[in-house]
């Protein structure tokens, strides 16, 4: 028996609504029925979709209001104590206060630590556990979902996040062994399963990615342990479900848990098939990932057909079901609304809804394959048109790239070197104070825009415009007594959408949104050819902004790892040449900037962590592409020019000696969600290059006091040199009001000169006693 399943649907909506729904309940403008009848509402419209395109038993509980890992931490009842009062008085509340902060009503609560989900460019909040750790059925948002698909007539999978998964990917706060936990979380699973079973749920999806990473053993047998004890009580039929790689050495163990359906993802594991055959105990389902759910490229479903016809010869009478190779949570809702993309290139790709389609049509070519094969011909020749297609290739940029040497990617001085020429020519004091790139984009930028993407703003108003956000940022950072300016990127949509959009080989979508976090979403454009830069992208403006101070002003891209890794990706060739490429465009623009008068030049690369490789035994070949990409980009300027990097939430542990070896003179880090923990990996490297600690959670309204700021920095500087500390926000300022964004930075500035002021007064003490 074969059928098409799906393991979860993007929840945004094509246009966006659940962000707007949200960020209207969080302003007051909309109440908590009135967010939770818009959320209603895109349930049903994506249950029905999935119906429509042939999944019989779509999954619910797939929703989220801002993040599925915070949704379980808060079903179980894993809310630290500080939230607790507000949770307990408002659940609402209490959920939004964990995921982005509270600052009302004689309430402050900072808002959880934030990082990547995998290796993906999705954000989910990290639970804080501790030793001890109570957990109790605290929300039975899965069941409540699941009678609310029932009550209009279609039955679904409830999602669950597993149990090991969940602990893996919690922290606990005083260092104790998370994994201890687990006899204690358990009977909540069961309870819940329970309740799903009597609710008349047939089956259960629980999610267990953590099963494709390199496990200790002391997981291995808390894997064992947990589906034993749920295999105990009443539940409904479970499908293990794994995704993001193959299993390899933990396949005997997935294999060997007693549920009742396994899913493999096959397109980043495609090896691991027969191995996974071998070993899944008759009776079981097995589930094949056989279409990409994070990239938007069409399936070539004639190896797709090989392995499910393989694999349903393999299994007999034993069910095989065709899916995704995980959720698709990472491409946008539908392509039909794409009008403004060239018919040839539309051809070539599949979102959301036409990936169910590619899973109906291989269902049918399976059952008739006659009847499918004009289908099948009309897919076949759009993935060979691709191919053939004169506008992927570029010789010039292919001939760039294979005469690249290590000269290429080296500084011609080292770091300290490099220090000395800086300082003498751009001399700053102590904990000097800068911020990451972007301020507000305000509703007005926003319109300006949008007026004038659609030609009711002229190129001259619109410029006019920009000049005089951009002179507003000036004055405000020099009024506020900022070392390092900016010049705000107002006139930028994106990080990445906007160098897409300078280069050759990217396409960009109307509507082709993705969840980054929360209510964040991104439109990553589509790497499709070769790529290269026919003119400057970013000088203009950065040549003006410096041409209205006398402070340092500096010049902001984004990096080549995070403009590959925030795109959906060609994947026709290596990533690692399509870096390359990215890295040398990038480098003409650094050159130019440099030779327009910015020293300061800051290469943003946020992605680079996401990108490692979730098995180990890969981390070095890619490493060294992408920190060779990274100084590619970075190594044709003279010792003077100070080059930045900026990261975002990561386990630096992982990657130090890359960071290290990336060479940048400054690098700015997110550490004020972790007060400062993230630190302790470049403290025991003894990273010598200067670092600046974000001191200001820039994805939180609350607003940081000058003592708050200036704790978090003393405690930097316990472990830090200062002369290596560098003051700024966490991240960019992109989404913050002007007030907040004001309050938060006089503060961050006031905290510096307080720095400076003690400093200052200990240098002179010893000078004092020794003239007395």
């Amino acid at each position: 028996m074969t059928g098409i399943t799906n393991l979860g649907f993007p929840r945004i909506g094509r246009k966006r609504e659940l962000k707007r729904a949200v960020e209207r309940h969080w302003r007051g403008e909309a109440d908590a029925a009135q967010l939770q009848a818009v959320a209603r509402e895109l349930r049903l419209r994506h249950w029905r979709l999935q119906r429509e395109a042939g999944v019989a038993t779509p999954p619910s509980n797939d929703f989220s209001l801002y993040d599925q890992v915070l949704d379980a931490a808060f079903g179980v009842d894993a809310i630290p104590e500080r939230y607790r009062a507000l949770a307990d008085a408002d659940p609402l509340a209490g959920y939004f206060a964990l995921a982005r902060g509270h600052q009302q009503d004689g309430i402050d609560l900072h808002a959880l630590e934030m990082t990547k989900w995998f290796d993906t460019n999705y954000h989910y909040l990290v639970p804080e556990l501790q030793a001890g750790q109570r957990f109790a059925l605290r929300d039975d948002k899965p069941v409540r979902e699941y009678l609310e698909a029932k009550a209009e007539g279609i039955e679904t999978r409830p999602v669950l996040l597993g149990p090991v998964t969940l602990l893996w990917l919690s922290k606990t706060v005083d260092g104790s062994d998370r994994f201890a936990l687990l006899d204690a979380l358990l009977p909540v699973y069961a309870e819940l399963l329970a309740r799903l079973q009597a609710a008349g749920a047939a089956w259960v999806q629980i999610d267990e990615p953590a099963l494709v990473l390199d496990l200790d053993p002391a997981v291995r047998a808390a894997y064992s342990r947990a589906y034993a004890a749920l295999a105990e009580g009443a539940r409904p039929k479970l499908l293990l479900t794994t995704y993001f790689g193959p299993l390899d050495d933990n396949l005997a163990l997935a294999a060997s848990l007693p549920v009742d359906g396994l899913h493999v993802d096959l397109v980043r594991g495609r090896e691991q098939l027969d191995a996974v055959l071998g070993a899944l105990p008759a009776g079981r389902v097995l589930s094949l990932g056989l279409v990409d759910g994070r990239n938007i490229w069409r399936t070539r479903l004639d190896d797709a057909l090989v392995l499910a016809r393989y694999a349903i010869s393999a299994r007999g009478d034993d069910p095989v079901w065709l899916a995704p190779s995980c959720s698709l949570l990472h491409v946008p809702v539908d392509l039909a609304g794409e009008t403004s993309l060239d018919d040839e290139l539309r051809s070539w790709l599949a979102f959301a809804r036409q990936k169910l389609d590619e899973l109906r049509l291989l269902a049918e070519a399976l059952a008739d394959p006659d009847a499918a094969e004009p289908a099948l011909a009309r897919a076949r020749d759009a993935i060979a048109a691709r191919r053939a297609s004169p506008r992927v290739r570029r010789p010039e940029v292919a001939a760039r790239v294979a005469a690249l040497d290590a000269s290429a990617a080296r500084r011609s001085a080292s770091y300290a070197a490099r220090r000395v020429a800086q300082d003498a020519l751009r001399p700053l004091p102590l904990w000097p104070t800068t911020t990451i790139g972007s301020f507000p984009q305000t509703l007005e930028v926003r319109e300006a825009r949008a007026a004038h993407k659609s030609g009711k703003l002229s190129q001259a108003d619109y410029d006019a415009f920009i000049a005089e956000q951009i002179a507003h940022c000036v004055r405000v950072q020099e009024e506020l007594d900022l070392d390092v300016l900016v010049h705000g990127e107002f006139e930028r949509n994106d990080m990445v959408e906007y160098f897409g959009e300078q280069l050759d080989g990217f396409a960009f979508t109307k509507n082709g949104w993705v969840q980054s976090y929360g209510s964040r979403c991104v439109k990553p454009p589509v790497i499709y050819g070769d790529v290269a830069r026919p003119a400057p992208m970013t000088v203009r403006w950065s040549q003006y902004a410096q041409s209205l101070t006398s402070r340092p002003m500096k010049g902001m891209l984004t990096g080549p790892v995070t403009v590959l890794q925030w795109s959906f990706v060609r994947d026709d060739q290596s990533r690692a040449d399509t870096c390359r490429q990215i890295a040398l465009a990038l480098r003409d623009e650094v050159t130019d900037l440099e030779a327009a008068g910015i020293g300061v030049i800051q290469i943003d690369e946020p992605a680079l962590r996401e990108g490692l490789p979730l098995r180990r035994a890969d981390w070095a070949g890619y490493l060294d592409w992408a920190v060779e990409s990274f100084r590619i980009s970075a190594s044709g300027v003279a010792d003077t020019t100070q080059i930045h990097t900026h990261m975002c939430y990561s386990e630096f542990n992982d990657i130090i000696e890359a960071v290290a070896a990336m060479d940048a003179d400054v690098i700015s880090i997110e550490t004020s969600r972790s007060r400062m923990e993230l630190l302790e990996a470049f403290v025991r490297f003894r990273y010598p290059n200067g670092i600046g600690p974000g001191v200001y959670d820039i994805h939180s309204p609350r607003v940081p006091d000058v003592e708050e700021m200036t704790a978090l920095l003393r405690r930097a500087a316990e472990s830090i040199p200062v002369a290596q500390l560098w003051v700024n926000p966490d991240c960019g300022l992109k989404t913050r009001g002007w007030p907040e964004t004001r309050a938060a930075l006089a503060a961050l500035v006031a905290a510096a000169r307080t720095l400076r002021a003690q400093a200052q007064r200990s240098q002179a003490e010893p000078v004092a006693a020794v003239t007395a």
